[in-house]
């Protein structure tokens, strides 16, 4: 079969054929009538590039050390990019035109990848793989000051999270305008399809590439970062290749990862070792879909999540850091601005305001009667046995998959230099189960395991006292007989530990030895040492005098300049003059 995939970006299922009656998508609708239906599908990660990593792969990012947003660090050269595989079948494979793959580029696997890519340039009778890559419903949309058009703002339903305000009412509107616009041009791809004779031979995909794209979605590890509308039509003559009915509804959990799967099982391809998906198209015994979250532009995260469609489970390792951080590029939609306004101004209830607030470590949702997640269900009795279970598969995954995340980015980098990443994690210096362990312990905040922290802090594993230092740090003043175990490591610990070791001493009152430590980070040749330097910096408010020459000299001179080190010195730097035109002491 011909395989057509359309695409748009950033958007949950906001479409009639799922129950939004706001949504004016008749095209899309029309499409999802035909096809296979899924309820519960999901991509693997909540932004873009690391959600594209594990289609292009078929599998997870987090095996390769590839999580991280905007970041090209290596993949074995075994891991060959799908198209690849219907390449060498025969398949004309283009691309129109996003990549994004969150890795090192392989040209090779397409015939064409541009804004000028078509199934049209194949030659006579060869089958053709097409991906039409919509922009419509970016979140770089809602940047624009667009006013909304064709839909009320006063009309649309509010997600519980998100305050009435203007802004936040007109971001709605305007997306639902978009979503709108992307479906004329989906119904421009189905109807040249059908003129030119191919909708009978043609297997059409329609997705979206991660959740959002208001405000609290797109890049975090929630339903409405993850969940996502996904429907597949299955031409008559091509239906024996399929387990389910032409219109069927299916609703076990599914996921990207899943995709590359699909496509190679319809085209009659073994599927490649490293490829951990199964076919859409056919009942499987996989019970559950994994997700992922790490460094999102200038912002450190640390995020691993499991749902068996029913509960979500989330694992938050850097639970001491809220969601809702001041990013340079999301902070341009207006009902971002509008969010953490009302939330500064104290105006807002306690489910608005959990976005700005510290994370529990751990946390379980009723996804199906609670999708926007307002109701942590961890540690209540009757969900122990759910807990337990979720729990417990999320870490037999990470086990299972080498989680690769795990090791600080700035040591992420390093090793990229020198060799594959995937080469350490499968080799005896990374002890996974140990990690994970060790990891999920310092989010524990228990006291009975200070000595456990002061222990593995002497290691000589650059993993476990990174974990040690960050169990230390997240342990507070409970951490403060370890004041000398800490300041004794700074001598010897690698920076990433180094700079975690810095943040507990700030908050035990030690500023101006944190102070020395930073100043020698932010001089690094390592760009995530030096983010990571900056995030703690701006996140314990540390306006120190003698750290300012060293952060605006991290400021790019050309303004359009944007790395991710130089958007957080950026905003250091207005801190430090807001201060200053204030007449207050930097102290």
């Amino acid at each position: 079969p011909n395989i057509l995939w359309i695409v748009s970006e950033d958007n949950s299922p906001w479409l009639g054929s799922y129950g939004d009656e706001l949504a004016t998508t008749p095209r899309l609708d029309a499409l999802a009538a035909e096809s296979i239906r899924y309820t519960r599908a999901y991509s693997n990660a909540p932004v873009c590039a690391p959600s594209r990593n594990a289609l292009i792969t078929g599998a997870y990012p987090i095996a390769y050390g590839t999580e991280h947003m905007r970041s090209t660090y290596k993949v074995p050269a075994s891991v060959r990019f799908y198209p690849e595989y219907l390449r060498d079948a025969g398949y004309y494979t283009t691309n129109n035109a996003k990549k994004d793959y969150n890795t090192v580029d392989r040209p090779q696997a397409w015939d064409e990848s541009s804004r000028q890519a078509h199934y049209r340039n194949r030659a006579e009778g060869q089958p053709f793989f097409h991906i039409f890559n919509f922009s419509t419903t970016h979140e770089s949309r809602l940047h624009r000051g667009s006013i909304a058009d064709n839909h009320d703002p006063a009309a649309v339903e509010l997600y519980p999270y998100h305050p009435d305000t203007p802004e936040v009412r007109n971001d709605y509107a305007v997306y639902y305008d978009r979503l709108e616009e992307l479906d004329g041009q989906v119904g421009q791809v189905l109807d040249e399809l059908a003129a030119e004779g191919l909708a009978g031979n043609t297997i059409v995909f329609y997705y979206a590439d991660h959740g959002g794209a208001v405000a609290g979605t797109k890049r975090f590890v929630t339903e409405d970062g993850l969940h996502v509308p996904l429907f597949i039509r299955v031409p008559e003559q091509y239906r024996h290749l399929v387990e389910y009915a032409a219109t069927a509804t299916v609703d076990r959990p599914v996921s990207f990862v899943d995709l590359p799967a699909t496509l190679l099982r319809l085209a009659g391809i073994e599927l490649p070792a490293h490829m951990v998906g199964a076919s859409l198209l056919h009942e499987s015994e996989n019970r559950y879909v994994f997700a992922y979250g790490g460094r999102m532009d200038e912002r450190r995260n640390l995020v691993r999540s499991v749902s068996d469609g029913q509960y979500r489970y989330t694992r938050n390792y850097l639970p001491h850091r809220p969601y809702g951080r001041r990013l340079e590029y999301l902070w341009n939609a207006p009902a971002m601005q509008s969010w953490a306004k009302e939330y500064e101004a104290g105006n807002l209830n306690e489910v608005q305001s959990v976005f700005f607030q510290p994370r529990a470590a751990e946390e379980l949702y009723d996804i199906i009667n609670d999708p926007h997640q307002t109701v942590n269900l961890a540690g209540q009795p009757e969900h122990a046995d759910k807990f337990e279970e979720l729990s417990g598969a999320l870490t037999a995954w990470q086990v299972e998959q080498r989680d690769a995340g795990l090791i600080p980015e700035a040591m992420l980098l390093e090793l990229d230099q020198v060799e594959v990443i995937r080469d350490y994690t499968l080799s005896e210096h990374y002890p996974v189960a140990e990690i994970v362990a060790l990891a999920q312990a310092a989010g524990d905040r228990d006291a009975a395991n200070l000595d456990l922290f002061v222990e593995q802090l002497q290691s000589d594993d650059p993993v476990r006292t990174y974990w040690a230092a960050t169990g230390l740090l997240l342990l507070g003043d409970g951490a403060r007989s370890a004041e000398t175990a800490m300041r004794t490591a700074m001598n010897h610990v690698l920076p990433w530990t180094g700079i975690v070791l810095a943040e507990a001493l700030i908050r035990l009152g030690h500023e101006h030895l944190a102070s020395l430590d930073l100043a020698g980070a932010l001089a690094s040749d390592n760009l995530m040492v030096r983010l990571q330097a900056m995030e703690t910096i701006v996140e314990t408010g540390l306006l120190d005098p003698s750290l300012e020459p060293a952060i605006a000299a991290l400021i790019p001179e050309d303004p359009g300049d944007r790395p991710y080190d130089g958007r957080m010195a950026r905003y250091m730097m207005k801190l430090y003059a807001a201060v200053d035109a204030a007449g207050d002491s930097h102290e």
